[in-house]
């Protein structure tokens, strides 16, 4: 009790009259319960109001003064933003004027004279309660930092808009901010928030010339319902343009998802395209809006399906390992020396699945660890399997997904795979790709060191693809490069990508790192290959991808014609 009247007592109460009798029995009544300032017109009030806006708990206003007059006050404190928040209780003998104080914003009001002490003190504690209540839900219902919604009174209000008023034809969108996490990092949560605060300024502003409401759903997502405007790509750009004014230092990009409204379609499945049209438009600068449509939608419901079926697709053995050959072309004639491990899916209902249809999607959700668990254990058993029946052992090379190479226990998992198939570390080469090696980078190397040493061989795959720089591959434990089949595909008719090529095998020699050229289709892309230099090439002109059982043949054949396997 004593705990709660000290409180009581930091609430602070401003009591305006002119009739310096009635403030000074107002006091009486309240300086036991609260703190009590003083005013005796409306322009000193409103001065006292905006002096303690943030610790005011209730103003209580006679109507009848010099200067300026309660009404006026009235009038001002529910205009402001900042003091709307205040209650007042007004002051009155008059009893029309109550009607129009209450009309003007009051919350209640006392009749003077003051004749019962304790019905005031009730009344003031009724109303400080009620607005406290009011302000909490207020903080709730709103994001403190973009004054938008969040995200579960943003929904609310938009069923009721969905639900009451159906002539309204609303689009969902979604407004991300690429790679938040990195700005916050870099340039400090001060800098962040001023981003969040400039974009949540510019959606009022739009809202302002629009039907519709927004939330700050996540700590860098925007969701916003509105009426369709003219070009969302005009809006974008508007936005865009003001985080571009926050720095010029900074780098800030946005991106959008859109879902056009759809009769009966309710705002949380809308946001659902948009938010996934948002994801769509992840890493293009150049096309950062996406709209919802229908070549989307089967997408998504095709991702969704892979999705659930991966797991059977492993133990219902639907997912097969083929395998494309490696030649050696420094001997002629070229000799098969090794191969790689690809991933195939014979899907029971959807037929043969392209690796390009599931890759990228097991890759942005962490499933990938699920595939190359698989494509290893078949790898390890094929190439024990061929040893086993021809006396040799072919190296296959399988991949490690970013995911793979974070997981603890990984050294341990490929360790006890290699011995249970009784092969050397050297029969099963690791496929790292470029891209890997610029995220996280010092924990990634320090695995591929640990896996170095154990005896694997590691291989840079799609190396020209992502952004590393050549003079980062002096510090990179790898062994082999495989070059991007893009440097390929033109080296007949581009003299300038052939100088490419050769400028990565000079440096590739350099560091004394093998190069595995892909993509190989021609006898002339050979050639030139050999000329310049390279050790290894797959491709079509050798062989596509094969199942175990045409690859055996294949094999077989090396054996008995070439003599043997490529050293």
């Amino acid at each position: 009790m004593i705990e709660s009247k000290q409180i009581q007592r930091h609430k602070l109460v401003l009591v305006v009259d002119d009739h310096e009798i009635n403030r000074d029995a107002l006091g009486i009544i309240l300086e036991d319960e609260y703190e009590v300032i003083y005013a005796e017109n409306g322009a000193q009030a409103l001065e006292q109001i905006r002096t303690n806006a943030d610790r005011l708990s209730i103003v209580l206003l006679d109507l009848m003064m010099p200067v300026m007059d309660g009404f006026e006050v009235l009038r001002r404190v529910t205009a402001d933003e900042r003091l709307r928040h205040i209650p007042v209780i007004v002051l009155t003998a008059e009893k029309n004027a109550e009607l129009r104080a209450l009309q003007l914003g009051a919350s209640d009001f006392i009749t003077k004279p003051f004749d019962v002490p304790e019905i005031i003190i009730a009344r003031v504690a009724r109303i400080i309660e009620l607005s406290e209540g009011r302000q909490l839900i207020s903080a709730a219902e709103h994001d403190p930092l973009t004054l938008l919604y969040s995200r579960n009174f943003f929904f609310e209000y938009a069923n009721r808009l969905f639900r009451y008023s159906p002539e309204l034809r609303m689009d969902a969108v979604v407004l991300n901010i690429e790679k938040f996490h990195a700005i916050n990092a870099v340039n400090g949560r001060e800098f962040g928030d001023e981003v969040l605060r400039v974009i949540g300024d510019e959606i009022h502003a739009f809202l302002a010339e629009t039907q519709g409401i927004a939330s700050r759903t996540e700590a860098d997502r925007f969701d916003i319902y509105c009426q369709q405007p003219q070009d969302y790509h005009a809006v974008m750009n508007r936005f865009q343009a003001k985080v571009n004014g926050i720095s010029s230092n900074v780098s800030i990009h946005l991106r959008m998802g859109v879902k056009p409204w759809q009769q009966g379609v309710e705002p949380v499945l809308q946001f659902d395209g948009a938010r996934a049209a948002c994801n769509m438009a992840r890493g293009d600068y150049q096309n950062p809006v996406m709209i919802y449509d229908e070549d989307m939608r089967r997408r998504e419901l095709l991702n969704q399906r892979l999705l659930n079926d991966l797991r059977s697709a492993v133990t219902q053995k639907q997912l097969a390992v083929f395998y494309q050959p490696k030649y050696d072309i420094r001997s002629d004639p070229p000799r098969l020396s090794s191969a790689e491990a690809l991933i195939r899916w014979r899907h029971p209902e959807l037929g043969m699945i392209a690796p390009g249809e599931f890759v990228p999607l097991f890759e942005g959700n962490g499933h990938i660890s699920i595939v190359d668990a698989f494509v290893w254990h078949e790898a390890a058993r094929q190439v024990a399997l061929w040893k086993a029946r021809f006396g040799v052992t072919l190296p296959v090379s399988v991949n490690l997904s970013r995911a793979d190479v974070f997981d603890p226990t990984l050294v341990s998992r490929l360790d006890r795979l290699i011995r249970d198939n009784g092969l050397e570390f050297k029969d099963l080469k690791l496929e790292v790709t470029e891209s890997a090696y610029t995220e996280k980078a010092s924990d990634l190397l320090e695995v591929v060191r640990q896996l170095r040493r154990l005896g694997f061989e590691i291989e840079m795959d799609d190396f020209g693809s992502g952004y590393s720089s050549l003079n980062m591959l002096s510090d990179m434990p790898i062994d082999v490069l495989k070059m991007d089949m893009k440097f390929v595909r033109n080296i007949e008719s581009s003299e300038t990508d052939f100088r490419l090529v050769k400028l990565i095998l000079d440096i590739a020699k350099y560091l004394r790192l093998r190069v595995v050229a892909e993509g190989v289709e021609t006898e002339g892309q050979l050639n030139l290959l050999k000329d310049a230099g390279c050790d290894l090439v797959q491709g079509y002109y050798f062989s596509r991808p094969l199942p175990p059982e045409e690859f055996e043949k294949l094999l077989e054949r090396e054996l008995t014609i070439g003599g043997g396997l490529a050293k």
